[in-house]
């Protein structure tokens, strides 16, 4: 996929380096002492002294606030919604939610020949972790269980597999991220960027992918559900 917008600042921030400690340790008697550096615009540590109280206090409600942050990761805002069916709020953990039918914008590159704009889609599966998304459809609104059959995602660049292959596209998803933030960030990487083929020969849909796209596009209607293909997998897969 390629990227039409740039919305990594949405999601991250750009850290510049301002100080340095260095921690020293007394050979004979195992005593420490710390010296704090400021760095200059190049990044290389000036004026070293001795760390003062008011650094120390500075350094220890830094260090607070990297920990309520990382506390923080796919935290609700406020109640769960509905949608949201697992969540793994480990470092490297994720979450399992899905989407129901409906309109969504769609970019396609020029190749395909589709024209870009605004199209129904199926109800969806998402699973994703902070760099990886993987992507099934549904045959039906409701809302799914562990034994609900997934089905192939009706969209160019998906693997096999249900992986997203997200090219060129900058992830950035902070380990603060709520979860909120997270699906929504996911939502709009898939759907804001370009699609541009099918992988490795694999055609998600009974049919023609690109005769279905372009009359969807050229012509609004609820998507076929019958041109979907149903995998080996149910969502109890995905918890696995």
């Amino acid at each position: 996929m390629e990227t039409t917008m740039d919305i990594a600042n949405q999601y991250g921030t750009l850290f510049c380096p301002v100080s340095a400690l260095v921690v020293f340790e007394g050979r004979n008697n195992g005593e420490t002492y710390v010296e704090h550096y400021d760095m200059d615009k190049d990044g290389n540590p000036v004026n070293a002294h001795p760390l003062t109280v008011r650094e120390a206090s500075a350094l220890a409600k830094a260090l607070d606030t990297s920990c309520q942050a990382s506390k923080a990761f796919l935290k609700s805002a406020g109640i769960i919604p509905q949608t949201v069916l697992h969540i793994d709020p480990s470092e490297k953990g994720g979450v399992i939610w899905f989407t129901p039918p409906g309109e969504r914008s769609m970019y396609f590159s020029d190749r395909l020949g589709i024209p870009n704009g605004k199209a129904q889609v199926p109800a969806l599966v998402w699973k994703a972790s902070k760099t990886s998304l993987a992507l099934y459809a549904l045959a039906t609104s409701k809302r799914p269980n562990v034994g609900t059959a997934l089905y192939f995602a009706p969209f160019f660049n998906i693997y096999r597999d249900g992986n997203v292959c997200m090219g060129t596209v900058d992830i950035n998803i902070k380990s603060s991220a709520s979860l909120e933030a997270f699906t929504n960030a996911w939502e709009s990487y898939f759907f804001n960027s370009y699609f541009s083929h099918l992988i490795s020969n694999h055609n998600p849909i009974k049919g023609n992918c690109v005769q279905l796209w372009r009359r969807l596009l050229q012509h609004p209607e609820p998507f076929p559900k019958n041109v979907l293909i149903k995998t080996t997998k149910t969502l109890k897969a995905l918890l696995q």
